[in-house]
């Protein structure tokens, strides 16, 4: 079950990129000057070169030609030495938006609500940190900043046009027409385009990323040749999307590669004929030659970085569309939760893709109590945990933790009052003591050793080991080990273990949950029971099936109730006397 993380409008993409720009403003400013007064040094190279030939024709002394060259050179010198500056300059700002965009980024992907970070799996997301995140990123760093200065060149190029003769400098209208219907056609197109091939790569890296891990799954019940045939579904999507784009592009680019040489054709031909009118010089119609393919270079390079601009903002887009998640967790309480108690009300859920899975559920658990809960696989054990470690949201009702309803607390305050362990975990690419460390990062040394002891972690002996990516690379049960470590660091008030134990063995399994019972004393436990042993030690045990706590009472009560508990204990005392026979 997937969902698609939004895609930002257009209005709030402008409102992104101008205060990513805006955070620079200074850097900008004096970027954007240094390239204008380049500009302005660079034209006067085909002044002085127009002024030298109309010279040069009326018969001009040696050293006023030496003057006029040595005037040029210099104009040359300090055109050089300003575009360096610029360049340099809109550089640095470039890479400093780029790292914030990323940095942002980051800060919204780690303030997702869980449940949507998960229901969006994994192929969305990486997209947007691989793809999009450096092609917004290229659109802040590079795109941007040459985009205004090559406006504002190509406007101080045609200004010494008009300075020089207004006439010719109105040939450059005569490439508006072909650009203008060129730009319209394809910026119509282009933004969905673009879009709908980001979507499509998602897709197709969420397919070809299920198909690799579960490979050995898809071969044991035979569904090889639905995966692959869903692969080439999703690659022949986002085939026929790039080739879509890549059509918008040709058309485009075809029609202005033939517009921008329109200028200097007519500065030459109604430059002759004002030339042998006597209208204009020699120098003038060679300055504004010159002076025409210096604006249009630029302006050149601006509509072809249009694709570039819509493939940014378009990736803008979509990583801005990560931050609109944000507007829909519900309204955070102020209060801090009191007690480790938990109150379950009426509470139904029901996932996106399926019917209700809980139905009215009521249940409250005392503090201090450790309560296991039991049933059939797809009962609605594990959708219960997540509701009361506050995951996901009840669809109706209410889960409340120490008097204060899980849902609205803060992110910060409820990860350190609840914590839910699963046999899902992470081993950062860092040292033992700060993957140990992000649970409580002041604890001491020994409170780490002490932590790692407590759930036998005996291989653990160097805080300073190197784990993940291509260091030390951990088995299940280690990198479960560390899980649980992390619980104890974290000292929260509710402990919920969803198959905590599970990838453990047996007896490792049994030693590590006498070991957190005696740590965990004192708090509220609510256990997830797959081995029924641990249910057996549990205060109190809720037996849940069809979506509904069906008993509740300890382990005595149950089996005397000779009910659906009794029915799971016989057959589960059975199975595991079989299997030590």
């Amino acid at each position: 079950m997937t969902i698609e993380l939004p895609v930002a409008e257009g209005r709030r993409v402008r409102r992104a990129f101008f205060s990513l720009l805006g955070a620079e403003r200074r850097r900008v400013i004096t970027g954007v000057v240094l390239h204008v007064a380049a500009a302005g040094a660079s034209t006067a190279a085909p002044l002085l070169m127009g002024r030298m030939i109309d010279d040069l024709s009326a018969g001009a002394s040696v050293g006023d030609i030496d003057r006029l060259a040595l005037g040029l050179a210099a104009a040359l010198l300090a055109a050089l030495i300003l575009t360096w500056a610029a360049g340099y300059t809109l550089n640095q700002i470039g890479e400093l938006l780029s790292v914030r965009l990323r940095e942002r980024f980051i800060d919204r992907c780690l303030r997702l609500p869980p449940h949507v970070a998960e229901q969006a799996g994994s192929g969305d997301l990486t997209t947007r940190s691989t793809v999009d995140v450096p092609e917004a990123g290229s659109l802040l760093r590079d795109t941007a900043p040459w985009v205004t200065t090559a406006i504002l060149t190509s406007l101080v190029y045609i200004g010494a046009m008009a300075w020089t003769s207004p006439v010719l400098a109105l040939t450059v209208l005569l490439a508006a027409p072909s650009i203008s219907i060129g730009a319209r056609w394809y910026l119509k197109r282009a933004r969905s385009g673009y879009i709908d091939e980001r979507r499509a790569e998602s897709r197709m890296g969420e397919t070809l990323a299920a198909s690799s891990d579960g490979a050995r799954t898809a071969e044991l019940f035979e569904l090889t040749r639905h995966r692959r045939r869903t692969g080439d579904e999703a690659i022949a999507a986002h085939w026929g999307a790039t080739r879509y784009t890549l059509f918008l592009r040709s058309v485009y680019f075809l029609g202005l590669e033939s517009s921008y040489v329109l200028p200097t054709a007519g500065v030459l031909l109604v430059g002759a004929v004002l030339y042998f009118d006597g209208a204009v010089s020699l120098g003038a119609v060679s300055a504004c030659a010159v002076l025409s393919r210096q604006a249009m270079a630029p302006l050149n390079n601006l509509l072809m970085t249009i694709e570039r601009v819509q493939r940014g903002l378009a990736s803008l887009a979509r990583v801005e569309g990560v931050g609109q998640t944000e507007s829909d967790e519900p309204v955070q309480s102020g209060r801090a939760p009191t007690g480790g108690d938990v109150v379950l009300r009426d509470v139904r859920f029901t996932y996106p893709t399926g019917g209700e899975v809980l139905h009215g559920v009521d249940l409250a658990v005392p503090a201090g109590e450790r309560l296991a809960v039991v049933g059939p696989s797809g009962a609605g054990k594990s959708t219960l945990a997540r509701l009361i470690a506050g995951i996901d949201p009840p669809g109706s009702g209410s889960v409340a933790l120490g008097g204060v309803d899980v849902a609205s607390m803060p992110l910060e305050v409820r990860r350190r009052h609840v914590t839910l362990v699963t046999q899902e975990h992470h081993v950062f690419t860092a040292t033992l003591r700060e993957n140990l460390a992000l649970a409580e990062r002041d604890a001491t040394d020994a409170e780490l050793r002490d932590a790692l002891a407590t759930v036998g972690a005996t291989w653990a002996d160097d805080l300073d080991v190197e784990l993940g990516g291509t260091a030390r690379e951990l088995d299940a049960a280690s990198a479960q080990q560390i899980a649980l470590a992390r619980i104890i660091l974290a000292d929260p008030d509710v402990v919920i273990l969803d198959e905590a134990t599970a990838m453990l063995d047996p007896r490792a399994a049994r030693d590590t949950e006498r070991a957190l019972a005696a740590v965990l004393e004192g708090r509220t436990v609510i256990g997830i029971a797959h081995r029924l042993h641990t249910a057996h030690d549990a205060d109190r045990i809720a037996v849940v099936d069809g979506g509904e706590v069906a008993e509740l009472g300890s382990h005595e009560e149950l089996l005397a109730r000779d009910g659906a508990y009794a029915r799971l204990w016989q057959s589960w005392h059975g199975t595991a006397e079989s299997s030590a026979t």
